[in-house]
């Protein structure tokens, strides 16, 4: 018979939860000793053979069929993604939520290989993810109310209403479900962002990973972002950058002292948002990358097939060279000298020219008053944008350097405003302090 050649094959996919096999052997059907046409079965639901299937269930074959590992057919086609297999299975009688030998479902494969898809057919035949297997964070998205949502933050988030709290939440869009890149920076962020508490970094509050659509909950922050902030305000006054800076360096310092390193990788000021405090948080790590082995990373694509923005990428990742967290720093010095300047770098070119400028080693130049670039901040943002990184300093260094710019500013701050800086205003403005001629006292004052 045919069925017989069959059995012997590999599945394209293991079970989620197997463990991993010493010698990385696929799993084989050898020496088989169950029925030859299931076999066939578990083989066609692998190949995606829709007419296979049928007449193989026509002839009287268990379409809830197990291997020796207690696999099912439905498990197989979940693993492959094969949503017309699943439905097929399905609509055949397959039961929905049928454990293999290490306790894997057809819904945990599918989640596990990220086919959201599958996940939504068999979602939609009432399959249930094992309560062990939910995270800690899991958020039911029931509990988010979306009846007065607005999108915020480059069209990525909306605002939703959970457990009387407004949150920021990110979706994972029907149009990217089939896009692997997509589902693999999602994740990747919801990995990191479990790693991070930090006050002057996004927090984040859980996530919905166990349904379709997934998201990624986190902290609402009403006053918006800094390139919002800027077009407002345009330059700011040099102890707010001072602070603001403090503010983002403080976050960044936090993500790259991590263990390992975190490199933000698209540090600009529309992903830098504002709390009711004022001050700064950064956040989006949409394409950010965990330095796990090595102390540095390459870009093997085209950079302009990812969402950086452009004005604030460091050369070294133009240039597709290795490069390390000082690409942050580059980034940093960016943002520091446009709250001063008031206006983005090099506004009026192109994107494409802006990447060919920095890796001819050009810098966007400074053309507000010297005294806004006092006391070493010209110097500390011409460090952060060295053309060499190792040259650059770590945003450790970079806080010291900042608090004690800070300190002067705010000193100077303090004697203006105090009673000997009100004198001597009015004395610029030509005007006395008004004497009572029968109080000694005021007299002795103004002279």
């Amino acid at each position: 018979m045919e069925s017989k050649s069959q059995g012997k094959f590999s599945y394209g996919r293991q079970s989620s939860m197997a463990p991993e096999r010493e010698d990385d052997s696929p799993n084989l059907f050898e020496n088989v000793e169950f029925d030859e046409e299931g076999v066939r079965l578990m083989f066609l639901a692998n190949e995606g053979d829709l007419e296979g299937i049928n007449k193989v269930l026509d002839s009287g074959i268990d379409v809830n069929f197990k291997d020796i590992d207690s696999r099912t057919p439905l498990h197989v086609a979940s693993c492959q993604g094969l949503p017309d297999v699943v439905r097929l299975l399905l609509e055949r009688g397959a039961k929905v939520d049928p454990k293999d030998r290490w306790g894997s479902t057809p819904l945990a494969d599918a989640k596990y290989y990220k086919h959201l898809d599958v996940i939504k057919l068999l979602e939609k035949h009432g399959a249930k993810v094992d309560s062990s297997e939910i995270p800690e964070y899991e958020i039911d998205p029931s509990e988010l109310d979306f009846s007065n949502s607005v999108d915020i933050s480059k069209g990525t988030y909306r605002i939703a209403l959970w457990r009387g709290i407004e949150v920021a939440v990110k979706t994972l869009g029907i149009d990217v479900v089939m896009d692997e890149e997509k589902v693999k920076a999602f994740t990747d962020e919801l990995a990191l962002l479990q790693k991070i508490r930090h006050p002057n970094v996004v927090q984040f509050l859980g996530a919905v990973t166990q349904s379709s659509p997934m998201m990624i909950i986190t902290e609402y922050l009403p006053k918006g972002d800094l390139r919002a902030f800027l077009k407002r305000k345009v330059a700011l006054k040099p102890l707010t950058t001072v602070k603001f800076a403090l503010d983002i360096a403080r976050g960044m310092n936090y993500l790259h002292e991590n263990r390992p390193a975190i490199i933000h990788r698209d540090l600009e000021p529309s992903n830098i948002l504002r709390d009711d405090s004022g001050h700064l948080k950064v956040a989006d790590f949409g394409v950010s990358k965990l330095l796990k082995v090595s102390t540095t990373v390459r870009e093997h694509e085209p950079l302009w097939c990812q969402e950086f923005s452009w004005r604030y990428v460091a050369p070294e990742v133009f240039k597709k060279e290795e490069y390390d967290t000082k690409v942050d720093v580059f980034s940093f010095a960016l943002i520091i000298q446009e709250m001063i300047e008031g206006c983005p770098p090099f506004e009026s070119m192109q994107e494409e020219e802006v990447a060919k400028a920095y890796c001819s080693n050009e810098r966007p130049p400074f053309t507000a008053p010297a005294k806004y670039y006092a006391l070493g901040l010209k110097e500390l943002i011409e460090h952060c944008w060295n053309d060499k990184p190792m040259k650059r300093p770590t945003f450790r260094q970079i806080i010291s350097r900042l608090e004690v710019i800070e300190n002067v500013l705010d000193r100077k701050r303090r004697w203006k405003s105090g009673p000997f800086g009100c004198f001597r205003m009015l004395e610029k403005l030509g005007k006395k302090a008004p004497i009572d001629s029968g109080s000694h006292s005021s007299t002795s004052i103004v002279r």
